[in-house]
Parts: C-alpha cells; structure tokens; sequence
C-alpha cells in the first residue's frame, strides 16, 4: 500500500463501517475459539494498529509490519501493543522460534505474492492446539480499483482459498463468506468504477454519518449468523483453520 493510504486508514479505521463491521465479526468469531488465558496471539500485517484493541482483551499481541509508516502510526496510537516488529511474509519473520495460539491475518495474504509460502509459515507457528483467522476480498471477477489502489495480488475463490490451506498443511474449521447484506450496492458500486474507468475506488471514502452507522450496524449483524452457519456469498472470505496433524 502507499504512504497515503496507510494515513487514510490510520483516520478512518476507528469509525469507517467496514473496519468496525469486521472487527465486531472477528471478535466474536475469536471468542469462540476457547483460547488459553493470556494466549500468544500474532498479527500479521498489522498495518496501523486498527485491530490491537479487539485484540488485546484474549492475551499478549505481537505485531508484524513491514511498512514504516504504518508501523509509527500503529505506535503512536497504542498502549495495548508495544511489541510491533518490522517484517514480511514469507521469508522475513523475525520471531525466532515463537510459536502462538492464536495468528491473525486480516486482508494480508491478498498482498503477498507467494501466499501458498506465507500459508505454510502460519502452520509453521501455531503453537498445539492454535488456531489462525483470516480474511481476504472474495471473487476474482470483482477485481477493480479499489485492488489495485490497495496492492492486492488477487481475490479468492472460496475453493480455491480451502485447497490452498489444506496444502499447507491448514485444516478448515470455518470458511464462510462474509459482509454478506452490503453485497448488492457494493457490486453496483465496483461495477461502476469499472465502467466509468475508475483510478481509485468511491468506495473508499467514509460515508455521511447516518450512512456509515446504518451500514456498520448491518456489516456488525452478521457475527450473529455466523455463530450458526456459513452465509453463501458476499465480499469477504473468513477462515478459521488449525494445524492438520503431521504425516508420517
């Protein structure tokens, strides 16, 4: 991502609905997850900082970002999360042999260019019994500007997501699509920055107020169905995975 856009989260990610929709979806799907007290939780691709106080309340957080700028925002805005490393995925970690119970990736592996590597670190860390979540943008067809503007590599099937796990040695616990109700208008939303030759995405902006509530309460709704089932489809992808068990 550029400079600019990480100084656009780090202003609107308090109060934007999509953040505040997924992290009500994360914590809820977290607190499910029957985590150790104080677990050794992991985020990865932390960016500035917007997930640490969801975080925080289930145990000790490590972060991992490669940008700098992100990095000193995330610092600045945080008294929960002091340990914030300089790293990337795959192949520049720099947690020796740590291993966490729970690893957090929250629309990062769409950034990484060889995420069948950086899915087989996340087995790699979790420590027995751990769990990883991740999110990512769903539907490769939807691929527009707002992707490019924000660096994506790709967006997932949900298939295509599940293999890629299972031959990293992940198993599914959950897959489920998610931000599900909002589908429609932000198809009609991509689909006019498409036609209209869009550089960056209308989507991005932070909506009138009264927008912004209705839709953080609708996107925030969703952890109550997710508790119960999958939803079929919508933007994002959400998973839950563990480590399979060892061959051999």
């Amino acid at each position: 991502m550029e400079h600019e856009a990480y100084l656009e989260m780090a202003a609107v990610e308090d109060r934007h609905w999509w953040f505040r929709g997924r992290r009500a979806i994360l914590r809820s799907v977290i607190s499910k997850l029957q985590l150790p007290a104080q677990a050794r939780i992991l985020e990865l691709g932390s960016g500035t900082g917007g997930n640490f106080a969801m975080l925080s309340p289930f145990g000790s957080v490590t972060a991992v970002e490669l940008d700098e700028t992100a990095r000193q925002l995330s610092s600045s805005k945080t008294t929960t999360v002091t340990d914030i490393r300089a790293g990337s995925m795959p192949d520049d970690l720099p947690l020796g042999c740590q291993k966490f119970d729970l690893i957090c990736l929250f629309d990062v592996l769409e950034h990484v260019e060889d995420d069948a590597a950086a899915l087989a670190v996340v087995r790699g860390r979790l420590a027995a019994g751990g769990a990883a979540v991740i999110t990512v943008p769903a539907f490769a067809k939807l691929y527009g500007p707002h992707d490019v503007a924000l660096h994506h590599k790709r967006r997932y099937g949900r298939a295509e997501l599940a293999e890629k796990c299972r031959q990293a040695g992940l198993e599914v616990a959950k897959l489920s699509y998610a931000n599900t109700a909002l589908f429609p208008l932000a198809l009609l939303v991509r689909l006019a920055d498409l036609l209209l030759g869009r550089r960056r995405s209308s989507g991005n902006a932070l909506p009138p107020v009264f927008l912004n509530e209705i839709f953080a309460a609708i996107f925030s709704a969703e952890h109550h169905v997710l508790k119960f089932m999958n939803l079929p489809f919508g933007l994002s992808l959400l998973a839950v995975l563990r480590a399979a068990p060892e061959k051999g």
